[in-house]
């Protein structure tokens, strides 16, 4: 009984240690994941991207470029409602952030795109947008010494759509944002995020929101019907073309209203929020969340948490870009 009884306040000394230990090491079971420190691109062929992605003579009136729509400086997206394209007119919906979308399953709110590839196909192509024909791009490029050069080195056929297509998207998979404060808690540093974090953390699992916004990209990789727990749409008024979502592309009726779950990295800094920017506030967004998603009111305190733990999502971006 002695024995037992010793053992016991062994246990219960060691027991903050042990607490210690385990809230440094790396929490691996969790529903998100770190974003990895680099997907090991071509540096030759992102160097190219890099040019042709600020590149207005890409566009058919030589004004507009990918840069214009997707501003690094500015989260990657360009903090408008609506993008504006070649010819002053407007995109259909809010332009989403080029960073960290290298790690999305699909492209475009609608997910429309398979890849970095064939998104940068269809912005090219857009009328409203890049306003151009691939011949007339692949002539332009052509015709610029730089750019002969360096196809030349890193592709055996030189300039070619398929080439200019790849070597924007191998630029943009760059363009991922490690080591967020969130990122590195992850990782096993149970100090970069405060217990306020923490607890934000806590609250966006309890209530669900980790449901569909989890994995490396916290969101990302499903679609979902925007107005779950009642009609959005209704509520907004003045419907679009754009507000079909994923019925757009496959004319499914139960795809109404469904669009790809949008990353929540960096999301401070991207605000108009969904994809038509009704949301102009974090405090909006998480709001119209917890009404048409999860089917609930959040409390000022509760709100105020998660807002925290979403500003820990803030990575960072290699300056070079």
């Amino acid at each position: 009984m002695a024995a037992a009884r010793l053992a016991a306040l062994l246990l219960a000394a060691a027991a903050p240690w042990t607490s210690l230990a385990a809230a440094a090491a790396p929490l691996l079971d969790e529903p998100i994941q770190p974003v990895p420190l680099t997907l090991k691109q071509d540096p030759a062929r992102a160097d190219i991207g890099r040019l042709l992605f600020r590149d207005a003579r890409l566009s058919g009136n030589g004004r507009i470029s990918c840069a214009s729509c997707h501003d690094i400086s500015k989260g990657g997206a360009d903090g408008r409602d609506r993008s504006v394209g070649l010819h002053g007119g407007l995109t259909s919906v809010n332009a989403p952030t080029v960073l960290n979308a290298a790690l999305n399953f699909k492209q475009f709110w609608n997910g429309r795109a398979e890849s970095l590839e064939s998104q940068a196909d269809h912005v090219m192509q857009n009328p409203v947008e890049m306003g151009s024909k691939w011949e007339e791009v692949v002539q332009k490029v052509s015709q610029d010494p730089k750019y002969k050069a360096a196809f030349a080195a890193s592709y055996k056929d030189g300039v070619t759509k398929a080439n200019i297509q790849n070597a924007i998207a191998t630029f943009e998979r760059t363009l991922i944002t490690p080591n967020s404060r969130f990122d590195k808690y992850l990782r096993g540093d149970a100090n970069a995020i405060t217990a306020a974090e923490k607890a934000g953390y806590a609250k966006f699992k309890q209530y669900g929101c980790v449901a569909c916004h989890q994995g490396v990209n916290v969101g990302g990789n499903m679609f979902q019907k925007f107005g779950v727990m009642g009609d959005y749409f209704a509520k907004r008024g003045n419907p679009t073309e754009a507000d079909l979502g994923r019925y757009l592309v496959t004319k499914v009726e139960s795809d109404k209203h469904v669009f790809k779950v949008p990353s929540l990295r960096n999301i401070a800094l991207t605000a108009p929020y969904f994809h038509d920017a009704s949301a102009k506030t974090l405090d909006e967004a998480v709001d119209i969340m917890f009404r048409y998603q999860l089917g609930r009111v959040a409390s000022k305190e509760d709100k105020e948490a998660i807002i925290r733990f979403l500003n820990t999502l803030t990575g960072e971006l290699d300056p070079k870009p």
